[in-house]
């Protein structure tokens, strides 16, 4: 399969050559105590919910996700996390996710320089998904009757609360990463959503799942601007279902790490713009959302992206 990057022509790309091992998908498995080979699925409840007025009680909506952590051997603890872990830097230091770092989630007899954490990354709750899902929370008597597409959306919190706001909601991870399918599917089954569609949409592949998808109101892309060598990726896709519709917005948050790339310069190649979103002005702006640890004291940035011509 073929990838295109705006100005060029193919780019011939394997994910599956920088990923580990991929663990099988298996959709027959009950939650509980298992549903990977060698790691251990437990519900984990986000409760959002709004100032009672006078006289009347506050609207509250309960969001259940799989919280999947490795298996402890004999004698170890797994440091099973109220967050996420580290992915670098600071952020690998427990105090600062609002739980244990990366060993519980890692091969226990691993160096530390050589514990990676791609496999992973679909099946945590990570703080920018907790900060994107209080602003769908804020949003949601919009959503009713929105068609919503979370892309890279792993344990799919924000896709899972437009869902349960009314949205029609399409969730979809790399299709060369079963497992992070596999967790979508479990959130659906958590929380009662079989109408909900899951697909496999790897970014800058144009595969026959992203021809077929119909126009879209609105996209969801939580942490997505993580490795640099994808942004490219993904603004292609997000660029090809802006096309479909010129007037769906992408909905994004991005947890800020470093100074040495700027979004808003590659935005403007791709004749898009963005829009920041004060937290404060939807309640996101504390280290606890939802009764939960997320997001601490990371920086999270939420952004509202669009297309940049008006005529559009």
């Amino acid at each position: 399969m073929a990838t295109w990057r705006r100005g060029g022509g193919p780019r011939a790309r394997s994910l599956g050559a920088r990923r580990p091992p991929l663990l099988p998908p298996a959709p027959d498995s009950p939650l509980g105590e298992r549903g990977f080979r060698g790691h251990v699925v437990r519900a984990q409840c986000f409760r959002f919910s709004e100032e009672p007025g006078p006289g009347a009680e506050g609207a509250v909506l309960e969001v259940h996700v799989p919280q999947v952590r490795a298996a402890a051997p004999a004698g170890r603890t797994s440091g099973l996390c109220g967050g996420a872990p580290g992915r670098s830097g600071s952020d690998n230091q427990g105090g600062r996710n609002g739980g244990a770092g990366v060993r519980g989630f890692l091969p226990w007899d691993a160096p530390r320089s050589e514990k990676v954490l791609h496999l992973q990354y679909g099946m945590y709750v990570w703080p920018c998904a907790v900060v994107l899902a209080q602003y769908l929370w804020f949003h949601r008597g919009s959503l009713p009757g929105k068609a919503v597409l979370e892309i890279g959306g792993g344990v799919s919190l924000p896709g899972i609360m437009a869902a349960k706001c009314g949205a029609e909601v399409i969730l979809s991870d790399s299709s060369e990463l079963p497992h992070c399918l596999e967790v979508c599917w479990q959130s659906c089954q958590m929380n009662n959503l079989p109408q909900v569609r899951i697909i496999g949409l790897t970014w800058g592949h144009m595969s026959q799942e992203l021809l077929a998808l119909p126009p879209q109101d609105i996209l969801l892309a939580s942490d997505v601007f993580f490795e640099p060598e994808d942004f490219e990726d993904i603004l292609t896709t997000v660029y090809f279902l802006m096309q479909k519709n010129p007037k769906v917005q992408l909905w994004s948050t991005y947890q800020v790490r470093s100074a040495d790339w700027s979004l808003e310069a590659l935005l403007y190649k791709w004749d898009m713009k963005c829009v920041h979103i004060p937290l404060e002005s939807f309640d996101a702006d504390k280290e606890n959302i939802a009764e939960s640890a997320l997001p601490g004291r990371h920086t999270v940035e939420m952004l509202v992206i669009s297309f940049a011509k008006d005529s559009l």
